[in-house]
């Protein structure tokens, strides 16, 4: 996704500052290119030789190189940089940035930048709300400068509250809105569905099926970095959900039901990712039930098929669907489409390698209520829902 993009990591001297290194081989996997340049109190904490080999660059950290030379290094790096991450960003380092103070090289090549800064805090709650640096926080905002707010959680010190750096997933959704993201359905309102249902036999059974989640949180983040205000609604997974939507959990059909007719009417769009149960137990033991025979007779009944009863009163929205077949899969998705009047459905076969439930890729067929289709190669779900929200876009002409 970083493909040929520039990422300048500067960092400071927190305990964080190791927390780094798996940032930047999420970058470097997903092929950027990763400068880094430490403070001299960074170093402290975490080696040079470390963040060159992660990076495959040298580290920088001084203003003055080499004395003998012209080489204007603060310029170079703020040049090269598409983005520029602070990351952990101390509140001595962001005091500075707000007084304009360029006592070092970090600091100097965030004056002579021209690129988006993202800033990670990361210290001790009680520094995080002194008014003194909120006030400073509150002025690098207002110059253009982006937070990446820390969580809440243990510190290094032993006590808990605000403070902690966030997980480097939000930091990579920050990264990701600044150098990919685009204002295409900026004004319009997602909600999406993800991962599986789960209908209760007793305490303790279910019955679900394997779907994960994947496919929706990654439509849900495309629709983010497309401009439009998501709402995302998912059945149990292992996923977290990102602090940029509303996020519901819910675990049976009959609540994703529930949820996604409640949630409909103040939306644009619905994107019906989560693979709901067809069936259900006909009837809930509240004891366990015992295994008292060699076999059981479980009697099911049909749920309730969000996608038809929404089609019937969709209105001037837009609906997708995806549709998971193993055989004859093409007229089995067209007369889905059909019968629940969606304007798209997404077609894929979890028998084909690489594609379906669990993988971090996909195989995709687009089918249009027009009759057009686009079959996409095997590509990763990321990249799968970049291309579904970009149609989505195409097919409302903005």
């Amino acid at each position: 996704m970083f493909e040929n993009k520039n990422i300048l990591i500067g960092i400071t001297g927190g305990i964080a500052a190791y927390k780094t290194c798996e940032l930047i081989r999420e970058i470097k996997k997903n092929r950027g290119n990763v400068r880094v340049v430490m403070t001299k109190a960074a170093s402290k904490f975490i080696t040079p030789l470390t963040l060159a080999t992660l990076s495959e660059n040298p580290v920088l950290s001084e203003l003055f190189t080499n004395e003998f030379t012209n080489t204007t290094v603060h310029i170079d790096s703020a040049r090269w940089a598409d983005v520029i991450l602070i990351c952990p960003a101390t509140a001595n380092t962001i005091g500075k940035v707000a007084a304009g103070i360029a006592d070092n090289l970090l600091t100097t090549l965030l004056l002579a930048a021209t690129v988006p800064v993202i800033i990670c805090p990361a210290m001790n709650k009680e520094m995080f709300r002194d008014k003194l640096f909120q006030d400073n926080v509150d002025k690098l905002a207002h110059y253009g400068y982006d937070f990446v707010d820390p969580d809440s959680g243990e510190l290094a010190c032993g006590e808990y509250g605000a403070g902690r750096l966030a997980e480097s997933e939000k930091i990579i959704t920050a990264l990701k809105k600044r150098l990919l993201g685009n204002n295409r359905l900026a004004g319009k309102r997602i909600l999406v569905t993800a991962g599986r249902t789960e209908e209760p036999l007793d305490p303790v059974r279910f019955i679900s099926n394997r779907s994960t989640g994947k496919m929706g949180f990654a439509l849900a983040e495309a629709a983010y970095l497309a401009g439009a205000e998501v709402t995302l609604i998912s059945g149990p997974t292992e996923l977290e959900p990102f602090d940029n939507f509303r996020y519901f959990s819910i675990n049976t059909s009959e609540q994703m039901a529930e949820r996604v007719n409640h949630e409909f009417d103040a939306h644009d769009i619905l994107i019906m990712t989560a693979a709901v149960a067809d069936f259900k137990p006909k009837s809930f033991s509240e004891k366990k039930i015992k295994k008292n025979e060699t076999t059981m007779n479980l009697d099911l009944v049909v749920t309730t098929d969000i996608l038809k009863e929404i089609g019937g009163r969709k209105g001037d929205k837009l609906l997708v669907g995806f549709a998971l077949e193993t055989h004859d899969a093409l007229n089995n998705a067209e007369k889905k489409l059909k019968e629940k009047k969606l304007d798209l459905i997404v077609l894929n076969n979890p028998n084909e390698p690489g594609a379906g439930f669990g993988h971090d890729t996909n195989i995709v067929t687009l089918i249009e209520a027009n009759g057009q289709k686009t079959k996409m190669p095997k590509m990763s779900k990321n990249r799968v829902a970049e291309k579904i929200i970009n149609k989505i876009a195409d097919m409302l002409n903005i």
